[in-house]
């Protein structure tokens, strides 16, 4: 009797972290609707529906998934309703793992709430490349949290390589929606293969890595040859900053390059100078042409490469000067609803959207470090280094890893001093602490009479395992022969 309502319990549990997950996502796809939109998202919005030229200015993929979305539903809110439904089922799916490898109630509820928290409810419906990576890289963790749970048990090859084949997926999703998700993506691929194999093979690597690579190269192939995004070379943007604040105005005027850029060049410093603007040169002093950095790429590139290598120091302390700034400056920590537009997109429910800047705002302006570069870098940091020893040290390393990696790969790219460049960093690093705190905590006395059953754990179970020193309820690994975990 004993026994049977332990395991209704744990059904029941169940159940309950999915309905919390749906209830959460439709709250959220309710305070946001249609989908808070900044002036980026809105031309993304135009591309999509046929209202300006596809460009790459901002990644093609987005548009274009936007544009099927909008096909099939005739909404452009459909967009915001994919980002909540793949974010929440992602927590979801992380947090059942956690119920199934801990027996850990308070722990599961806690991975969902971490979608609550102002840092990472702040943009969860935003409709922006930043908030579509993050929500692919975690999605690509939660199927990496399934390895974990099948990583010791007998299930067959297509399984493990099916699971590698999805989050493979989500990761090459992130990496063409922002470019810079390589540096995070690559800890999370790792984290992805170990968590399904727990010896991975030379050939299983390989594999991996092909299927990763053939991800990434051939949804970018065909979007360049059918959809044909006008190029708009907007990678020039980040040198036109360095040439901009780094040479002096006299050096710009006896700079070699074509006078019309010459002449724009010393315009844009002149002006920088003169507002006090310290980045973002091409929306803030630059006169721009109609076709974005097209025209002027060439130049910009070739006077960049000759003039940077004589002025290292100048260079270096600019980038650090504006680094700083992302640490312990970071702006923007809140999007409020959606830009004035001419398309007919308009805020559905005003109201819900104070109530969410009050809480975002409140939150942000009594716990500040939430909001900062310089914390997340620095919780990325203990991750990476001080991961633990318990059953979920490989995650927590990997989530540390790539927040490390994120953050710092912007040292010599960074355009501005926004949140929303440390949004995956926070996400990621507040699941790792919460899985870190859950491997630290001490295990709860074991009811009496509790096995495990059905797919999740006892406490007992938990303990077993722990001594173990594998997966809790798993098996003791067996005697490896040099073949195991290839193909």
């Amino acid at each position: 009797m004993g026994r049977n309502v332990w395991f209704q319990g744990e059904k029941l549990w169940g159940w309950g972290l999915a309905a919390a997950a749906m209830a959460c996502c439709l709250g959220t796809t309710v305070v946001f609707a249609p989908g808070y939109m900044s002036p980026d998202s809105i031309e993304q919005l135009r591309q999509a529906m046929g209202r300006t030229p596809l460009t790459d200015w901002h990644p093609p993929v987005l548009s274009l998934v936007w544009r099927a979305l909008i096909a099939v539903t005739g909404k452009a809110a459909s967009m915001a309703v994919l980002q909540s439904v793949v974010f929440w089922g992602a927590l979801w799916v992380v947090a059942r793992c956690v119920w199934d490898l801990t027996a850990s109630r308070a722990g599961s509820l806690a991975v969902l709430g971490i979608g609550l928290t102002p840092p990472v409810l702040t943009f969860v419906g935003v409709v922006w490349k930043d908030v579509h990576a993050a929500a692919a890289l975690l999605a690509a963790c939660a199927v990496a949290f399934v390895g974990l749970r099948l990583r010791d048990r007998d299930v067959p090859p297509a399984t493990r390589w099916g699971l590698l084949g999805l989050g493979v997926l989500f990761l090459a999703y992130a990496m063409l929606v922002r470019k810079n998700v390589f540096l995070a993506a690559i800890p999370l691929f790792v984290l992805l293969v170990l968590a399904l194999w727990r010896g991975p093979g030379r050939r299983t690597w390989a594999l991996g890595v092909a299927a990763l690579v053939t991800a990434l190269v051939v949804p970018a192939v065909a979007i360049s040859r059918i959809a044909h995004p006008v190029e708009t070379r907007q990678g020039a943007q980040i040198m036109l900053d360095d040439l901009v604040h780094v040479l002096t105005v006299e050096e710009l005027r006896s700079a070699d390059a074509p006078p019309d850029l010459r002449k724009r060049l010393v315009a844009a410093a002149e002006k920088c100078r003169d507002t006090g603007a310290l980045s973002d040169a091409y929306w803030a002093c630059y006169e721009r042409r109609a076709d974005g950095m097209a025209r002027d790429a060439d130049g910009i590139t070739a006077l960049w490469l000759s003039e940077m290598g004589s002025h290292v120091p100048g260079y270096l302390q600019y980038r650090l000067r504006l680094f700083a700034g992302l640490l312990f400056e970071t702006g923007y920590p809140y999007q409020a609803g959606v830009f004035g537009n001419d398309l007919g997109i308009e805020l559905a429910h005003p109201r819900l959207e104070d109530s969410l800047d009050a809480y975002v705002r409140g939150v942000g302006g009594d716990l500040r470090p939430l909001f900062r570069g310089w914390f997340w870098l620095a919780v990325a940091l203990v991750l990476t280094v001080r991961p633990g020893r318990g059953r979920f040290s490989l995650p927590v390393r990997a989530l540390g890893v790539s927040s490390l990696a994120y953050v710092l790969g912007y040292l010599p790219t960074m355009p501005a001093t926004n949140y929303r460049y440390i949004y995956w960093p926070a996400l990621a690093c507040l699941l790792g602490l919460l899985l870190l705190w859950l491997d630290r905590r001490p295990a709860a006395p074991a009811a009496a009479g509790a096995k495990r059953t059905g797919s999740a754990l006892t406490p007992a179970d938990a303990r077993d395992g722990a001594a173990r020193g594998g997966i809790p309820g798993a098996a003791p690994d067996p005697v490896r022969t040099p073949g195991d975990g290839q193909v």
